[in-house]
């Protein structure tokens, strides 16, 4: 398999000439939890507000958390690992994920800045709001955006930390394998669940006897 360019080092390259839409593309690691810890906490109180029961609250949040595991999978492997023959469409695509696989290691572009996170969850919000009614939609969606700030964190930390829990050195070899080794399986970031469903897993090393 031919390997892709990749760059050990933490340098942020340059991707746009404007320097406004430069510093828009980076972000330092901790803003998303600025942003949306206080939106959590907003949504949460909104659906006791309406008048949820605990347990109600409790199943549509994590109904949240696991819409969000889903929709992580679906968003990197068909949307960021989506290859375009244009080369506007090339361009887009290096913007949005193949800078972060040409420069993993890049401080500033390990979470996803405002700039797109902002209208994303936005859009999320506006698609759920179709199908539930108010009281639910604030427990559900509290779920949801903990499920995308576990990934974010848990995103950054995986290329700059070292996990001593095994689960966590598990979670992060199944990243780094898509990173380094192949990157058409193992979309999942946060979790391995649904390549595994999806059949997107890494193909397991046969135990020596």
């Amino acid at each position: 398999m031919k390997k892709n360019y990749v760059s050990n080092s933490e340098e942020s390259i340059k991707l746009f000439k404007s320097n406004l839409f430069n510093s828009l593309s980076k972000v330092h690691y901790t803003v998303p939890l600025y942003i949306f810890i206080p939106a959590i906490l907003f949504f949460t109180y909104g659906a006791f507000s309406n008048g949820i029961s605990l347990g109600d609250f409790a199943l549509y949040f994590v109904g949240g958390l696991i819409i969000w595991t889903i929709t992580e999978y679906v968003l990197h492997r068909f949307v960021f690992h989506y290859h375009p023959t244009s080369e506007f469409g090339k361009k887009i695509h290096f913007i949005f994920h193949g800078v972060h696989h040409d420069y993993p290691r890049d401080k500033k572009r390990l979470v996803m800045p405002p700039a797109a996170s902002i209208p994303l969850a936005t859009l999320f919000y506006v698609l759920f709001s179709l199908f539930l009614d108010r009281q639910f939609l604030f427990s559900f969606f509290p779920g949801f955006l903990l499920g995308y700030l576990f990934y974010d964190m848990m995103h950054y930390a995986m290329h700059h930390h070292n996990f001593k829990h095994p689960v966590l050195k598990k979670i992060k070899q199944h990243h780094m394998l898509h990173h380094y080794q192949d990157a058409s399986k193992g979309y999942g970031v946060s979790s391995s669940l649904w390549d595994i469903v999806m059949k997107s897993d890494f193909e397991k090393q046969p135990t020596k006897s």
